[in-house]
């Protein structure tokens, strides 16, 4: 195991992406189609669009990486991305994140934080351009995207049947429970 002062900043980056990804996928463990479209909050969004939205990050940066030009309909994918759909499944939604996930961490294991990018325009924010930055800021962007998103399906999670992030942590990698923990198991209908 490496210590702290041992990572460089580019795997420290991977490490935490890595973390927020994997916090937002067990968020669909053992979940239905119907629960994974489900909105028990205010949010119109469900962990189900949270996993599209988050692939399609995933492939949008692995694209650029491999020197793809953004896709001419990506304002219009952004917002389809942030529900399911009514033909989506949890499975395919889970096998399109599970396929994004795995190029995009080695793009950011690769990527030169100080090196020059481009960010897409955020026309919800005012920013009607694109704006040069590097690819440090975009790279924390998705820190705090991803962990907030994580978070947000940890709370719609707990909403739909009780389970936590560290009870569901514990029953995806099959860790034995504790005094202070137990790995989620579904609810046994009475």
């Amino acid at each position: 195991m490496l210590k702290p002062d041992q990572y460089t900043e580019s795997a420290a980056l991977v490490g935490y992406l890595d973390d927020q990804l994997r916090a937002l996928r067990n968020a669909a463990h053992g979940l239905s189609d119907d629960q994974a479209r489900a909105t028990p909050l205010r949010s119109a969004l469900s962990i189900g669009a949270l996993l599209k939205h988050a692939a399609s990050i995933c492939e949008a940066y692995a694209d650029a990486a491999d020197g793809l030009p953004p896709r001419d309909d990506r304002f219009e994918a952004y917002f389809e991305n942030l529900q399911m759909l009514p033909g989506d499944t949890l499975t395919a939604v889970l096998e399109r994140f599970d396929a994004a996930v795995g190029p995009y961490l080695a793009a950011v294991a690769d990527a030169d934080p100080d090196a020059e990018t481009l960010e897409d325009p955020a026309p919800w924010f005012g920013v009607t351009e694109r704006l040069r930055a590097n690819k440090r800021f975009r790279l924390m962007h998705h820190v705090e995207e991803f962990a907030r998103h994580a978070g947000h399906a940890d709370i719609i999670r707990e909403q739909l049947d009780g389970a936590t992030a560290g009870s569901l942590l514990l029953a995806v990698e099959g860790l034995p429970g504790n005094e202070f923990l137990q790995p989620w198991t579904p609810p046994v209908d009475v």
